[in-house]
C-alpha cells in the first residue's frame, strides 16, 4: 500500500490532524481574516530585542520603539490619530527623594526614633528642594475611604490640614467573606494604596502613610522597600500646580503597632473599630518629625495613536490599548545581563495591538465606529501614559464606547480558559464570555481577586473616567496538561521572569499557539462593538457606574 492509499484510507483522521495543525497557527475571525502566529512572533522578537534596550521612556529605546510603531502602522494604512500625528506628547517629571533615615515621633515627653527603610518608606511628588516635617500630628483614619454608595466616610468631621493620616491597606470587605460588603475579598478601588493618597490629598492632609500588612496587601514589606530613596516618574501638570500631599509612603506593621502603643491603644482593637461604618477618626496625640531632600528633572515621552475611521459613526470610538514601555537597563542579574527586555511585559501586548490593527485594516468591510490603537508610555512608572490620555483625551470620553487592554499575552500554549480580571465590572466581560464559548472555551475568575489587578494596568485609567474597560489574563487550564500544570507555568513566570532581564523571547520556551487564540478573542469583542450601535454598561455594584452616568 503506497502513502496515497494510506492517506485516503485514513482520510477522516488526516483531515482532523490537518485542521488541528492549522488551528494552532492561526485563528479565523468573523470575516475570514486570521491571527497570524508569525506576525506576533516577529513583533515580539523585534520589540524585546537587546537593540531596543528595554524600551525605557526618554532613551534610545523609546525612539526606536516609536519609529517601529510608525513604520508598521503606516504600512498597514492606518490614519495618524492625533491631528495628523501618530504621537501624543506626555510631559513627565522625575522626582528623586533622599529621605532622612530617622523619623522622631513624640508622645508628650516620650519620644521614639524609627528607622527609614526598616520601619518606613517615604517619598514625595512635590518639587521643592527640601521638605521639612516638623511635629506633624498623626491621625488614624481607618481605611482612608470615602464611599457614599456604601455609606462610608472615614474622614467624617475630621480636619486634616497640616496632619499626616495613617490608613490601613485594602478595604473593609477583605476577610469578611461578604460579597455585598465592599465586594468581600475582591478588592475595590477604595482598597488601592493610590486611592488612599488621592483621597488624603482631596481632604487637604499634609501626608498619608499606609500601614502595611502582607495578606491584605498581597505582597511583603520588601516590595515596598524597593521605593526607598529612588527616582519616580509622575505626570507634569500643565499649569505648574503642585500636588496637595507633601509626604506619601508606607509604615511597617510593627511600626504601626508601636505608634498605637505610644498613643495608648491596642492595634487589634483599632483594626476592629476601623471595619465598622460607625468608625470615627482617632487623633493619636503623636507628633512626627523628619525631612527629605528632593531633585527634579523634566522630560516628555510619547503615547502612540493610530486609527481606522468609522464608516457610518466615526464619532464613536473603540480604544485598544497596550503599553509599549518596560524598565530599560538596570541592575545586572546573575548572568550579568542588565537589559530588561520585557518580552511578555509588554512586547507581547504591543504585538497583539499591531496584529489586531492589521485584521481591521485588511477586513473587506470598514467598521461603523472608529477603532483606535493606543500604545501608551510609562505604564511601569504608574500607568502614566494612559493617565495622561484620560486627562487629555484625543477623542471625547463620552463618545468612547469601550476600552480593551492587553498587558501580557499567553506564551504557554493553548488554554481552555482566559482569566477575567475584575469580574462583575462591566458588560464587556459578557461579550468576551460569549466569544470564548464559541471556541469551546470559558471565562475563569481571576486567581487572586484580593490583589486588585483590575487597578494595575492601563485600562484602569479609562475606568476611572467612566469608560467600560476589559482586561483579561492568560488562563491556567492547559489543553494538554490541565490546571495544575498551567498554574505552575504562571507561578514560574512570576518567580523567574517578571520584571527581570530573563523576560526575553525564547522560541524553545515560548508557545504562541494560545496567544493566537486569545488575540482572536480580543479582536472579535472589539469587532462586535465596532460593527454595532451597542454601548456596554457598567454593572450594578461597580464603583465606576456613577461616573459614566455623569
Amino acid at each position: 500500500m503506497n502513502n496515497l492509499q494510506r492517506l485516503l484510507r485514513n482520510a477522516p483522521l488526516a483531515i482532523l490532524l490537518i485542521t488541528w495543525f492549522v488551528s494552532c497557527q492561526s485563528v479565523n475571525t468573523d470575516q475570514g481574516s486570521t491571527v497570524q502566529l508569525d506576525n506576533l512572533e516577529k513583533h515580539i522578537q523585534v520589540l524585546s530585542s537587546d537593540d531596543f534596550m528595554g524600551r525605557m521612556p526618554f532613551t534610545d529605546g523609546e525612539t526606536k520603539t516609536v519609529a517601529y510603531l510608525t513604520e508598521q502602522f503606516t504600512a498597514m494604512g492606518l490614519t495618524p490619530g492625533n491631528g495628523g500625528s501618530f504621537e501624543q506628547a506626555v510631559p513627565l517629571k522625575s522626582v528623586t527623594t533622599q529621605a532622612n533615615p530617622e523619623m522622631d515621633v513624640r508622645a508628650g515627653q516620650v519620644s521614639h526614633v524609627f528607622e527609614g527603610l526598616k520601619d518606613y518608606v517615604l517619598w514625595t511628588q512635590r518639587t521643592e528642594a527640601s521638605l521639612q516635617v516638623e511635629e506633624a500630628e498623626l491621625v488614624f483614619a481607618g481605611f482612608g475611604i470615602v464611599a457614599p454608595e456604601y455609606g462610608w466616610n472615614d474622614y467624617q468631621n475630621l480636619d486634616v490640614e497640616g496632619k499626616i493620616v495613617l490608613v490601613l491597606v485594602n478595604d473593609p470587605g477583605f476577610g469578611s467573606d461578604d460579597p455585598a460588603f465592599f465586594k468581600g475579598n475582591t478588592m475595590t478601588y477604595y482598597g488601592r494604596w493610590t486611592y488612599k493618597y488621592e483621597e488624603a490629598a482631596r481632604q487637604g492632609a499634609l501626608g498619608c502613610l499606609v500601614i502595611h500588612n502582607t495578606i491584605p496587601a498581597g505582597y511583603g514589606f520588601n516590595v515596598v522597600q524597593n521605593s526607598w530613596n529612588t527616582t519616580k516618574l509622575y505626570l507634569d501638570a500643565k499649569d505648574g500646580s503642585e500636588p496637595n500631599l507633601s509626604v506619601e509612603g508606607w509604615v511597617s506593621y510593627p511600626m504601626a503597632t508601636k505608634l498605637f502603643e505610644m498613643a495608648g491603644y491596642n492595634d487589634r482593637e483599632l483594626l476592629a473599630k476601623a471595619r465598622s461604618s460607625e468608625f470615627t477618626p482617632i487623633p493619636l496625640g503623636l507628633l512626627a518629625s523628619t525631612d527629605m531632600e528632593v531633585a527634579v528633572a523634566y522630560n516628555t515621552s510619547k503615547n502612540f495613536v493610530a486609527t481606522i475611521p468609522g464608516a457610518t459613526r466615526p464619532e464613536e470610538y473603540i480604544v485598544y490599548t497596550a503599553h509599549w514601555d518596560h524598565l530599560g537597563i538596570g541592575k545586572p542579574d546573575e548572568r550579568g545581563d542588565s537589559i530588561y527586555n520585557g518580552a511578555l511585559d509588554n512586547a507581547s501586548g504591543t504585538a497583539a495591538l499591531l496584529e489586531i490593527a492589521r485584521l481591521f485594516a485588511e477586513s473587506p468591510e470598514k467598521p461603523d465606529r472608529t477603532v483606535v490603537f493606543l500604545a501608551v508610555t510609562a505604564e511601569e512608572q504608574g500607568l502614566l501614559g494612559s493617565a495622561h490620555y484620560a486627562q487629555n483625551p484625543v477623542f471625547p470620553l463620552d463618545k468612547t464606547v469601550a476600552n480593551i487592554n492587553m498587558d501580557g499575552i499567553n506564551p504557554y500554549g493553548r488554554m481552555r480558559d482566559m482569566e477575567l480580571v475584575g469580574m462583575g465590572q462591566s458588560e464587556l466581560e459578557d461579550l468576551a464570555a460569549e466569544e470564548l464559548e464559541k471556541e469551546g472555551r470559558y471565562v475563569a475568575q481571576e486567581s487572586n481577586p484580593g490583589a486588585g489587578f483590575y487597578f494595575r494596568s492601563d485600562h484602569f485609567n479609562f475606568a476611572k473616567v467612566g469608560v467600560p474597560a476589559l482586561y483579561m489574563g492568560t488562563g491556567i487550564d492547559h489543553v494538554e496538561k490541565g490546571k495544575e500544570y498551567g498554574k505552575e507555568l504562571a507561578d514560574n513566570y512570576v518567580a523567574q521572569y517578571y520584571h527581570k532581564p530573563s523576560d526575553e523571547y525564547d522560541p524553545d520556551r515560548w508557545n504562541l499557539e494560545g496567544a493566537v487564540e486569545d488575540v482572536g478573542i480580543y479582536y472579535r469583542v472589539g469587532r462586535r462593538l465596532a460593527f454595532s450601535d451597542h454601548w456596554p454598561a457598567w454593572k450594578e455594584g461597580s464603583e465606576f457606574k456613577a461616573i459614566r452616568k455623569k
